[in-house]
């Protein structure tokens, strides 16, 4: 019987282990499901709805095929869509059938006059202070071979490469493949060459199926545990064969009945013989019991039988290492599934962990970047300006700088063209971006506000900044910056994926409207203690007013101590740029305010005999090309400042954030 259920084992245990490598093997699943994007009509690009990589479950992966480098991002749909508005492309989209649409849309006739309408800012907004009208004509002449501009020649072969429109985006040689994509909702793809020849055309998208076999290990586990159990009751059956084989030695039969002899009738040879073997004392017959009991002992066999006592133990062995298979193949079973071929247990559904309730309104705007985007744009920021500083290249600086920021980087380059040991401008650190501030917005152009610090080197300060997109072509460019004060403490601000807005110029809601922050300042700087305006403004602030005063007083002294008072007179006069000044609204109501001034020297002689002469001042040599001028000099100073505006009704002090201060130029007064 025992044979009887180990061959039960055996084909159970085959059945098991079976069906779990079968499930591994011919009965697996496919691992994924592709779709493939049919384009009949070629164009530069290749708008790929969001809803196409997730018309199923699961991570994408897109997969484009082509003869070149192959170039594809992702982004807002609607900004995507603003990009495309003066080219030629294809968008796929899903039907209501489930199957994909490719429509061909053709460029706008208007595009480019609407867009370039809109984008363009008004003349006030970009244009530098009047004394240093040489950085109004070099950057804007710069600016026209940018990525941001709207001519119809450049938009049919425009490289969407670099733009910091996109959220990401990624290259390849002749094949790309972008796996693990879970794009939201409101995000399309971008799929191009170099905008100049036709986007490729072999496009698919695949999502993965869940091929998982849960039972394919526990069947094969189960299959080798029943097959140890037929093991042994192999072992077993051989074993109780072996202990009962064969016919077992019996004793003698029962003895027929003897009868007494008469020995007188025997012959006398017979009679003599057995006379003469009779012992003294005949000893008792056995009677017929001890005989049935007595053992016939046979001396062969028991040879035989010690024999089969030595090589007992090695048998036993033997069938001992039979179980040794079983379990290294239920062990090589078990090691070679994979998770996918275990249950998984004690997999539930994630708990939400409780997170601070922000309430958006209904009309919220997008923000215009996210906190990787903004942090990738500051990166390119600053390793274009560090390229920018070290080739003294105007040009190049302005395809990311504008505004007070570019009209200071000129005078920069122009004076270390003249004087080489003048040290180099301050990078914009990026180690660590404390602070991304996006304006919630769909329209252009679009601002952020930005603080980042260095880890590396503790010296360099702080830098909050302001930049700008006019259009959707063009990149970010800086507008305002300026070094945090170590006193300073930044504003509360929403969060980045909210967003915030920009505050009107003439805005009743703070206690000074961003369009006068600048006149104000200025009124305190000049009137000082006599201002009304003198108690708005924190100890930071009136600190920078002093100091500001101060270094006039000193042009003055410097004035009579070399005997020229009486025949020469500074002027001072601080003044607001044409820049508009930049104000993004705060989580207290108050608002950011970005702005920048002029503090402009004037030293002229008062008398027809009476010159200027410059002396020992290399800055205003190198600026103007003379040593001395008849009618005096105009010397400019820039002031970028960041102030924390407090909501109108409030009794906080407008707070000083960051200042930043450069010389702007030296001018002859002819």
């Amino acid at each position: 019987m025992r044979f009887v259920w180990a061959v039960v084992a055996f084909v159970l245990a085959a059945a098991l282990i079976g069906a779990g490598i079968a499930q591994r093997t011919i009965f697996l699943g496919p691992q994924s499901q592709k779709t493939q994007v049919e384009i009949e009509e070629p164009a530069p690009f290749v708008l790929l709805d969001g809803d196409v990589l997730r018309a199923h479950p699961g991570a994408q992966t897109l997969l484009i095929k082509g003869e070149g480098e192959i170039f594809a991002s992702y982004g807002r749909t609607p900004d995507m869509e603003a990009w495309l508005a003066d080219s030629d492309y294809n968008r796929v989209t899903v039907g209501k059938s489930g199957a994909l649409d490719v429509e061909h849309i053709a460029a706008s006739a208007d595009a480019d006059s609407s867009d370039e309408t809109e984008a363009t800012p008004a003349p006030e907004e970009t244009s530098t202070p009047e004394a240093t009208p040489e950085a109004t004509t070099e950057p804007d002449a710069g600016a026209e071979g940018d990525a941001g501009d709207t001519t119809t020649d450049e938009a049919a072969g425009r490289n969407p490469a670099g733009s910091d429109l996109w959220l990401d985006s990624f290259g390849d040689e002749n094949s790309l493949i972008a796996d693990n994509m879970q794009l939201p909702e409101g995000t399309s793809v971008l799929i191009a060459y170099d905008g100049t020849k036709d986007a490729p055309d072999d496009i698919s998208v695949s999502w993965p199926l869940d091929n998982t076999t849960p039972w394919a290990g526990p069947l094969m586990v189960a299959g080798g545990l029943v097959l140890l159990v037929g093991l042994i009751l192999y072992v077993l059956g051989i074993r109780h064969q072996r202990r009962g084989r064969g016919p077992r030695r019996k004793g003698p039969g029962p003895l027929p009945v003897t009868e007494p002899i008469d020995v007188a009738a025997l012959p006398p040879a017979e009679r003599a013989a057995i006379e003469s073997s009779e012992p003294d004392a005949p000893a008792s017959a056995p009677d017929q019991a001890e005989i049935e009991d007595a053992e016939i002992v046979d001396e062969g066999k028991e040879q035989e039988s010690k024999n089969s006592m030595r090589a007992a133990i090695p048998a036993r062995r033997r069938r001992r290492l039979l179980v040794i298979p079983a379990l290294g193949l239920t062990a090589v079973l078990a090691a070679g599934c994979s998770a996918e071929s275990w249950p998984q247990f004690g997999e539930g559904s994630p708990s939400p962990s409780p997170s601070p309730t922000v309430i958006a309104p209904d009309n919220q705007k997008p923000p215009a970047v996210t906190d990787a985007q903004a942090t990738r744009i500051l990166q390119t920021v600053s390793s274009t300006l560090e390229e920018a500083d070290t080739a003294l290249d105007v040009d190049l600086a302005s395809t990311r700088l504008d505004g007070p920021a570019l009209a200071a980087r000129t005078t920069e380059y122009a004076l270390r063209t003249q004087i080489t040991d003048s040290p180099l401008p301050s990078v914009i650190p990026t180690d660590e971006v404390e602070v991304v501030l996006p304006e919630a917005t769909d329209k252009w152009p679009r601002t952020v506000l930005m603080l980042s610090k260095g880890t590396s080197d503790e010296t360099v300060p702080p830098v909050i900044l302001t930049m700008t997109q006019a259009d959707p072509w063009s990149n970010y460019k800086v507008t305002n910056m300026a070094e945090m004060s170590a006193d300073a403490a930044f504003p509360a601000v929403a969060a980045t994926w909210l967003g915030t807005s920009l505050v009107p110029q003439d805005s009743a809601f703070l206690r000074v409207a961003p369009g006068e922050l600048a006149t104000t300042f200025a009124d305190v700087v000049d009137q000082g203690e006599q201002s009304a305006s003198y108690d708005l403004f924190d100890e930071q602030a009136l600190t920078l007013a002093k100091s500001i005063v101060d270094s006039r007083q000193a042009v003055v002294q410097t004035l009579a101590d070399n005997g020229a008072a009486e025949t020469s007179q500074a002027t001072f006069d601080m003044a607001p740029t044409t820049s508009v000044p930049v104000s993004m609204t705060t989580l207290d109501s108050g608002a950011i305010v970005a702005v920048s001034l002029t503090d402009t020297e004037t030293v002229a002689p008062t008398t027809a005999d009476a010159v200027i002469r410059f002396g020992d001042n290399a800055q205003a040599k190198a600026l103007t090309g003379v040593s001395e001028s008849a009618k005096g000099v105009a010397t400019t100073y820039e002031f970028q400042l960041f102030f924390s505006v407090p909501a109108q009704g409030s009794t906080e002090q407008i707070r000083l954030l960051a200042v930043r201060q450069d010389l702007l130029s030296v001018e002859v007064i002819k």
